[in-house]
């Protein structure tokens, strides 16, 4: 990895960090329905789901926090979860 390789992943992290932030205060929620989980090479926990906004179906993934990890039946496929959505761009989401 080099050096800008560092500067780059910095300003990733920080930009994922203000988009949660800027879900959470603007953000709408919605219910959602997990359909697949997967575990990645690196051994992240990565889930799919799908939510409607105004009658048009998104489909979504995100990676799982240690925190939301710790109760894996809430994350299984099947299962209903709430979604914060922006409302000015209903495909930029996260997972409540």
């Amino acid at each position: 990895m080099g050096l800008l390789d560092i500067f780059k992943q910095k300003k990733r992290v920080d930009s994922e960090a203000m988009r949660r932030e800027f879900l959470s205060v603007h953000g709408r929620i919605t219910e959602g329905t997990i359909v697949d989980s997967e575990t990645s090479e690196s051994g992240d926990e990565i889930v799919f789901y799908i939510y409607n906004v105004q009658g048009v179906d998104f489909e979504s993934s995100e990676i799982l926090t240690a925190e939301q990890r710790e109760n894996p039946l809430q994350y299984a496929p099947g299962a209903k979860v709430g979604v914060r959505f922006d409302p000015k761009n209903h495909g930029n989401c996260m997972l409540v």
